[in-house]
């Protein structure tokens, strides 16, 4: 009996667009067809029976950083951290299990959830280690903390200036408090080396823990050991180096700043294995809302002073089209309505120049005016968006944008509404890359502004067809298509959003392949 023609059977077959029959039939790596095991059925093809089970398309996550992913289950995270003594006590215990000259580099800093209501300083953070560099990352990756000794490592000084797109912060008397924006970031980041912190295993056991959930395949957004994550190395030879060994399909974005630099990267992800394809170049039009960094068209309701980093130059541009002429994707990140609009213009002049709309992804689209939602429709871009931005904004997010903005910020049903082509990610380790609660966070929202609540099969649809798309990858669960089959225990379009966040998934199938599996099969 061959085993490179499967059978799977369950319950129903669920996609977006509705469901079909109950049976997905591969052969090796491809999807042959789909509905019903009476008509399926063939001699000689192995049957694998989840009784009361329902078979999806494997979901997508068309947004996160694999690497920072690693480095935050494996290395320091501060999630859960409330205060600055906590904090303290973080990196004093931490630091016991580092080599002497070993830096302390941390992610997942909330200071919306501490008790203090601040971001930790240079001092707060010397009091619990003097000895070695710190760096402490806000978890939107947009801001960042470093003690006196990784200040000085930088030449971080009274006179230093700020660097283009990125800001130091100062106290009143112009010293530099810690607190790094944007690009300054990367004046320390680069002189840290925190790269034993994601061993190859560890990037592999953090993949292999998405194909549990469910994933098959993600937009991985790849340094080249410069940027904020620049401690951790290169990034893109780090997912070179596990090509062979990946348990689930890498479409790598590379974050470059030449048109060499790109290239290379292309050169070299392009001689891995098929799990891992070049998918083009990330870029970044602005900032956060968390760190005040996201460009606005009019100051932060909660800052008046502050408007916003906008980030987006002509480099762009020629980065865009080299990109685009190599037959790759362009996505850039754009947050604020600013920088969103930019954005926008810079598509339609590529547009125009005769690129693909569906090659153009606007990363996040956060905050839309409503003739941008208009215009991204008229050109058919995709915008890639995370719902699970909610989940960790839904107390503040109102008051840092204000009531005139909020009923535009995370329109997932206007977007939609209009025709808007949309993808749904993560932005992980920003967010969970758990789909589930994603998908959930798109259909109630944290409560935040339900009318731009997605329907069901819309809310699937982000993790699934539309992702896919946004991926450069076929129409899931079609004939020819990669077989990238999940075995859940419910179905996420007829129940309720509380029982989506509690899906199991039994079984994950990456290009016919068993991947991140809880089996409960029956094999016949």
């Amino acid at each position: 009996m061959s085993v490179h023609r499967r059978l799977l059977v369950g319950e129903a077959v669920r996609t977006a667009r509705g469901t079909h029959g109950n049976a997905v039939l591969m052969h090796g790596d491809r999807i042959v067809a789909v509905g019903d095991r009476r008509t399926l059925s063939q001699p000689g093809v192995r049957v694998e029976n989840y009784e009361g089970a329902f078979l999806l398309p494997g979901m997508r996550d068309a947004h996160m950083h694999p690497v920072p992913y690693a480095a935050s289950l494996f290395g320091v995270s501060l999630e859960g951290v409330t205060s600055i003594g906590m904090l303290q006590d973080t990196i004093r215990d931490a630091s016991e299990e580092l080599a002497a000259d070993t830096p302390f580099v941390a992610l997942r800093l909330d200071d919306e959830s501490l008790l203090e209501r601040r971001l930790p300083t240079r001092d707060d953070l010397d009091a619990a280690a003097s000895d070695r560099p710190v760096l402490v990352h806000r978890y939107c990756g947009h801001v960042a903390i470093a003690n006196s000794t990784a200040l000085r490592l930088a030449g971080i000084e009274r006179s230093t200036p700020d660097p283009g797109d990125g800001s130091i912060d100062r106290d009143d008397g112009g010293e530099p408090t810690g607190i790094l924006r944007e690009t300054a970031i990367d004046l320390v980041s680069t002189r840290l080396d925190a790269s034993e912190a994601v061993s190859d295993d560890s990037l592999l056991r953090a993949l292999s823990g998405l194909a549990s959930m469910g994933i098959t395949s993600v937009g991985a957004i790849l340094g080249l050991g410069d940027g904020p994550w620049a401690s951790f190395g290169d990034e893109v030879a780090q997912l070179v180096a596990v090509a062979d060994r990946l348990p689930i399909t890498v479409h790598a974005f590379v974050i470059a700043h030449t048109v060499d630099g790109l290239t290379d990267a292309a050169g070299r992800i392009g001689t891995g294995s098929d799990r891992l394809r070049w998918a083009g170049y990330k870029g970044f039009a602005d900032g956060s809302l968390g760190g005040h960094t996201a460009a606005m068209h009019a100051p932060f309701s909660d800052r008046p002073d502050e408007m916003g980093t906008m980030r987006l130059d002509t480099t762009d541009w020629e980065l865009a089209r080299a990109s685009l002429d190599m037959g790759g994707m362009v996505a850039i990140h754009a947050i604020g309505d600013r920088a969103n609009g930019a954005v926008i213009d810079l598509y339609e002049e590529l547009t125009a120049g005769g690129a693909n709309p569906l090659k153009l992804r606007i990363e996040h689209a956060s905050v839309l005016e409503r003739s941008d939602i208009d215009r991204i429709a008229r050109l058919g871009t995709i915008a890639s968006v995370q719902p699970a931005f909610l989940g960790s904004e839904f107390e503040w997010i109102a008051d840092r944008v204000g009531a005139d903005r909020i009923v535009s910020t995370y329109p997932f049903a206007s977007l939609d509404y209009a025709g808007v082509p949309m993808a749904g990610g993560s932005d992980s380790p920003v967010e969970s890359p758990d789909p589930w609660k994603g998908m959930a966070l798109a259909r109630d929202r944290a409560g935040v502004l339900r009318a731009e609540s997605l329907l069901p099969d819309r809310a699937l649809a982000l993790f699934t067809d539309g992702a896919a798309a946004a991926l450069g990858e076929p129409l899931p669960l079609a004939p020819t298509s990669p077989a990238d089959v999940i075995v859940v225990d419910r179905d996420p379009v007829t129940i309720n959003p509380d029982e989506l966040r509690e899906t199991v998934v039994y079984e994950t199938w990456v290009r016919g392949e068993r991947a991140g599996t809880t089996s409960r099969a029956d094999g016949t």
